[in-house]
Order: structure tokens, then C-alpha cells, then sequence
């Protein structure tokens, strides 16, 4: 917000006046010193002991008052970053949910969903309609901007839909509680944050940490062998995952959403940054999953939806068709030109 621009421009220009001014200080007040201090020991008012004495006690304190001074920067730095962090703290929710808890999920499905975000007359959503239940894999896939983050968005509750319904086991989804929803639902994105700790810290995140789930969780990654080659769960993982693959940062992410064992796992286009090895593994991984749970994959290529129970095609917000792989290369154009267009594009290893 403004506020915050205004504190860290503020903040720059007495970062960038402040070291050059205790400069200028500190060059005249020796200047002075020595001038005033010379005249008073030619004078016989001060020994030249006393005088050296005065001058390295003078050295002695300058750096640390210098160093004091550049905390004023640092202080307004973190007055703006606290005026900010209080402000979001102080914020409302708009979606506060119901009052039911969601014990699990055994099918999902929107019906005639509608969704626009700030223009409530530019809908990018139109009319949704899918379902599927526990033990499938459902894929989404389409245009940029048909419709899929969003499908995510609702089905995480971070917005409110304008029409229609979102059943979890045919009950709508602002019955449920919001904690008990997103605990129920496991999200892996492509952007994956590593924290500088143990392996076992960075997939209990803000879980209570288990030796045994973690272990367990590692398991069903297909991530426990790596990590006990490393030094074990207890293992060191740098900051971003410097010391880790793509592809194994990948799995952990996995491990971490797999940890609370969620109903629905959501990969948002997960492996889109990984190279062809990497992925096949990490699909694998995923169509291993769907067994005791409900799998929806936002697909970047369509190869790693090939085997998904039912393929939602989107464009500008509309359904345009479901089906599998095989059904929509019969009967939906635009899954055959992505298909074709995937195909003719190079493949690296």
C-alpha cells in the first residue's frame, strides 16, 4: 500500500545519508579535536599522553556509534514490515464457512457452477458441471484462463461461487468449517518452498511431528530411499532445497501433503518444471495414490493424464467436454489439438 511505499522510500534515502554524513562528522570532530587538543598541549594544558589517550578513546567509539546509526534504517524497515503484517492480522475473513466437520470426502461435484472475481458481470467460470469420486483421478485441462486455478480456488474454499453447487459427499461446501476442509485436502503446486531444516521438520511443516508418519508419508512419495541415502529423515535440507533435485523436491512436497493424510490430493500442474524422467516417475507416484483417495491433477502435458478416470476440457470458462483420453481424442477438437501439438514439440531427457 501506499503507507509501505512511502516508509521503505523514506528508509532508503536515510540508509543512503547516513553513512557519508558520519563521515563528514567524524572527519571535522577529528579535525576539531586535534586542532584544539594541539593548541592545548603547546599551551602545557595537556600532556602528550593525555592527548594520544583522548584521541584512540575518540577512534575507539566512533565505528560503534556508526554502526548505531545505520539501525535507524533497519528500525524503520521493520516498522513497515510490522504496520504491514498487523494489518493483514487485523483483516476479516469473507469466507468464514459453516459450522459442520467434514470426517472425509468420498465424492466431489459441482453443479452448474458459476465465478467471477472482482467484475461480477466477467465470469470465468460458466456453468461447471463434474464429479468424481474416491479412487479416480479427474484431470483439468485447456486454455490459459479457462478455468482451472479457479475450479482449485472454490474447491479449497478461498472464494465464494455466484451460482450453483459444490457438494462434498452431497452436502455444500460452506456447511463445513474451514479447518476441517483444507485438512481434509492436500495441495502440490510447481512452486515449492524448502526450509532450511530436517527433512522430517520440512514435511510435518505445521503438523505435529511423527517419526513414524513421516517415515510413512516418505513411503508413499517413493521418496524414502533418497532421503535415507542423504543421512535419514533427520537430515539436513538447505534453504530451497539447494541440495535436492527437482524431481526430489517434488516428492517431498508430496510427502508433505501426504503427511496429514488428506482425502483429495490437488497437483497443480506439479511436474510442468521437471524433465521427462522425473515426470513419468512423479505420475506414477501419483496414479499409485488414487486407490484410497480422490486425485485431481491440473495437467501441464497431457501425456501425464493419459491413464486419469475422467478428463474435464475447459475453454473460456465452459465444459466443453469429459471423457477419457481415448474418447476425447475421438470427439473433442480441441483435446486433439493439444494432443497434436504436444506431440510435434522436441523432447528432452
Amino acid at each position: 500500500n501506499d503507507t509501505l511505499c512511502k516508509l521503505n522510500l523514506k528508509s532508503a534515502r536515510i540508509d543512503a545519508l547516513t553513512s557519508p554524513l558520519m563521515d563528514m562528522m567524524g572527519s571535522v570532530g577529528v579535525a576539531v579535536v586535534i586542532i584544539v587538543g594541539g593548541r592545548e598541549v603547546i599551551n602545557g594544558s595537556m600532556s602528550v599522553g593525555s592527548f594520544i589517550s583522548f584521541v584512540s578513546a575518540l577512534f575507539a567509539i566512533y565505528t560503534p556509534l556508526k554502526r548505531l546509526s545505520s539501525l535507524y534504517g533497519k528500525l524503520q524497515g521493520a516498522v513497515a514490515a510490522s504496520e504491514r503484517t498487523f494489518y493483514l492480522l487485523d483483516l476479516e475473513p469473507q469466507i468464514k464457512g459453516g459450522s459442520k466437520e467434514l470426517k472425509n470426502i468420498e465424492k466431489i461435484s459441482f453443479e452448474n457452477v458459476e465465478f467471477a472475481y472482482e467484475n461480477p458481470h466477467k465470469s470465468v467460470l460458466k456453468g461447471v458441471n463434474f464429479d468424481f469420486v474416491k479412487g479416480q483421478m479427474l484431470a483439468l485441462v485447456g486454455t490459459s484462463g479457462g478455468g482451472k486455478s479457479s475450479i482449485i480456488n472454490l474447491l479449497m474454499y478461498f472464494y465464494e461461487k455466484q451460482k450453483g453447487k459444490i457438494l462434498l459427499n452431497q452436502e455444500d461446501i460452506s456447511t463445513f468449517t474451514i479447518e476441517s476442509l483444507h485438512a481434509k485436502i492436500g495441495l502440490v503446486t510447481q512452486n515449492i518452498y524448502l526450509f532450511n531444516d530436517s527433512f522430517a521438520a520440512n514435511i510435518a511443516y505445521s503438523e505435529e511431528l511423527e517419526e513414524e508418519k513421516v517415515i510413512q508419508a516418505l513411503k508413499l512419495a517413493n521418496a524414502y530411499e533418497f532421503v535415507k541415502e542423504m543421512g535419514g529423515i533427520w537430515a539436513e535440507v538447505k534453504e530451497h532445497g539447494k541440495n535436492l533435485s527437482g524431481g526430489q523436491k517434488q516428492r517431498i512436497a508430496i510427502a508433505r501433503a501426504l503427511y496429514k493424510n488428506p482425502d483429495v490430493l490437488i497437483f497443480d500442474e506439479a511436474t510442468s518444471a521437471l524433465d521427462n524422467e522425473s515426470e513419468k516417475a512423479i505420475v506414477k507416484t501419483i496414479e499409485n495414490l488414487k486407490q484410497d483417495r480422490l486425485i485431481l491433477v491440473v495437467a501441464h502435458r497431457l501425456s501425464t493424464i493419459e491413464n486419469a478416470d475422467k478428463i474435464v476440457v475447459l475453454d473460456k470458462g465452459k465444459v466443453l467436454a469429459i471423457g477419457k483420453d481415448e474418447e476425447l481424442l475421438q470427439a473433442c477438437s480441441l483435446y486433439q489439438k493439444f494432443k497434436s501439438k504436444e506431440k510435434t514439440k522436441p523432447s528432452f531427457s
